[in-house]
């Protein structure tokens, strides 16, 4: 996993699971091989979702933005 970087935790699966398929949608590859059925880490905070490290600056803006958006 040393090729991944974590860009998003959040306590709800679901918002996870959404903003993972428009990660997808817009051509990253965030890493299926979580334990949790969600890309990335589970932690006490909640889930993570990690994607390439080359991918991970524009990953991470876009999937802040749709959790702002989201959130309103």
């Amino acid at each position: 996993m040393d090729n991944f970087e974590t860009i998003l935790t959040h306590h709800d699966a679901d918002i996870l699971r959404i903003i993972v398929v428009a990660l997808k949608a817009h051509g990253f590859h965030p890493n299926e091989g979580g334990s949790s059925g969600l890309p990335g880490l589970t932690t006490p905070n909640g889930a993570g979702i990690s994607v390439p490290i080359f991918e991970a600056e524009d990953a991470k803006l876009l999937a802040e933005t749709l959790l702002a958006e989201m959130a309103n």
